[in-house]
């Protein structure tokens, strides 16, 4: 995993590692000490996450992790490498912790061809997803704070950030 390149048309696409496929309520992380994913836990909350959920490599949040993406529109295995197009950028709080995620779709997707904005999709969308995020750690009494959703050039240029922050480490 440690090789897997961010992709040659960054930022306007990049690879995203799936850790957890849709409608899981595993959480599943990639290990980076191990080099492969691993089960984190069980989600406490009777909970599935709405869509796939894994990391852009090559990057590094500010939370000193991979840098988050959900990928919207089709479903995968943990591991599973897709290209995909930033459509949206989630910026949240997690238990006291700035933490932001890409929203994204499949560049290999005949159905998500249409889509580079949240405009693009269904209403309920980004609704369902701050809905999960706002309270699948409920039951562990950590909170989540939504501070809001902002656009694809904002979802490119975290991503460019992130990038520039793991290349900083290396």
């Amino acid at each position: 995993m440690h090789n897997i390149p961010i992709g040659e048309n960054f930022p306007e696409s990049f690879n995203v590692v799936i850790e957890i496929p849709a409608h899981s309520r595993n959480k599943y992380e990639f290990d980076e000490g191990l080099g492969t994913i691993k089960l984190d836990r069980v989600n406490y909350a009777a909970m599935a996450h709405p869509y796939d959920y894994g990391f852009i490599p090559q990057t590094r949040s500010e939370d000193g992790d991979h840098l988050d993406a959900m990928l919207f529109g089709t479903t995968v295995f943990p591991g599973c490498v897709v290209e995909a197009r930033p459509i949206a950028l989630l910026n949240k709080v997690d238990d006291g912790e700035v933490d932001k995620m890409v929203l994204c779709v499949p560049v290999e997707d005949i159905k998500s061809g249409h889509i580079t904005s949240l405009d693009d999709i269904n209403d309920h969308i980004p609704i369902e997803i701050a809905h999960f995020f706002e309270r699948y750690k409920e039951l562990k009494h950590k909170t989540v704070e939504i501070v809001g959703w902002e656009d694809a050039a904002a979802a490119k240029a975290e991503v460019r950030r992130a990038y520039e922050a793991e290349q900083a480490r290396n």
